[in-house]
């Protein structure tokens, strides 16, 4: 405990506590495994991130990102999943996953047409960026390949969101925006209503920090929220033993897949984020 809240009275203690448990943010590292935890405030949130067998053992960054906010009765996520065979797909699912995370956060009257001129805009920027990275003192033919493939850009598929909650008599919001093939999964009450999002899920859409949105434009789903509770999970392809699984699934498990105890490692970095409310 804070020394200073020791000296506090419990029921103060109890106030400051309540209102730090309305604050909340996580932001995957890259270079290490996140266990799967939660938090709870007026959303609960289970959160976790492993690295593939050979990223760990080679000790590489793993090519997924993922990170939550929650202010109060607002929530912001995202998810990205970079491309492999692209330049440094680890630096295109980082900059686009911290750069959409801001964007949904601070943005005002959201939709899927200002997101779009968003990514495109982005990647202006990305690729700037991008180019100021070093390239490992490479030389001779390989570097000439290397700064060939960085102008072709680094590339990464997404999934993000902002949930707000209904309040004084009001209804809240959800918007939830994606491009690739990581999993978007929806929960009202016990029901699963991901049917919603079929047909929409391609590993040829995916954001370039050359191109902005390859394939077609953001997908875009926007709905209001009343008093229910639902469930909102997402996850990139390393966990794609969860696809089959339609009730809520015990952190044991979800911990099980992340370690991939069962087959030497997991085949594919894998982040996870599931949202209740």
């Amino acid at each position: 405990m804070n020394p200073l809240l020791s000296l506090l009275s419990t029921s103060k203690r109890k106030g400051i506590n309540a209102r730090l448990a309305q604050h909340f943010a996580y932001i995957s590292s890259q270079t290490g495994d996140q266990p799967l935890s939660t938090h709870h405030s007026r959303f609960m949130c289970r959160y976790g991130y492993g690295r593939s067998a050979e990223s760990a053992s080679m000790g590489e960054s793993g090519q997924d990102f993922a990170a939550v906010r929650i202010h109060k009765s607002v929530c912001c996520f995202v998810l990205c999943d970079g491309v492999g065979l692209s330049y440094q797909g680890d630096f295109a699912a980082r900059y686009l996953g911290s750069s959409l995370l801001d964007w949904m956060e601070q943005g005002q009257d959201l939709s899927a047409d200002k997101l779009g001129l968003y990514l495109e805009r982005l990647a202006g920027t990305a690729a700037e960026e991008l180019d100021r990275q070093p390239l490992h003192h490479e030389s001779g033919l390989m570097r000439s390949v290397l700064e060939d493939k960085r102008r072709q850009g680094s590339q990464s598929m997404y999934i993000c969101g902002k949930i707000e909650l209904p309040k004084r008599g009001t209804r809240g919001r959800l918007r939830l925006a994606w491009q690739g093939d990581s999993r978007l999964r929806l929960w009202n009450g016990s029901e699963e209503i991901s049917q919603l999002f079929d047909h929409t899920f391609s590993t040829a859409e995916r954001w370039s920090t050359s191109r902005g949105p390859i394939g077609g434009k953001p997908h875009w789903y926007e709905r209001s929220i009343v008093d229910m509770p639902m469930r909102l999970q997402v996850y990139s392809d390393g966990l794609s033993d969860l696809d089959p699984i339609r009730e809520p699934v015990p952190d044991e498990q979800i911990q099980v897949l992340l370690d991939a105890s069962h087959t030497g490692g997991l085949d594919d970095d894998a982040a996870f984020i599931e949202l209740q409310w």
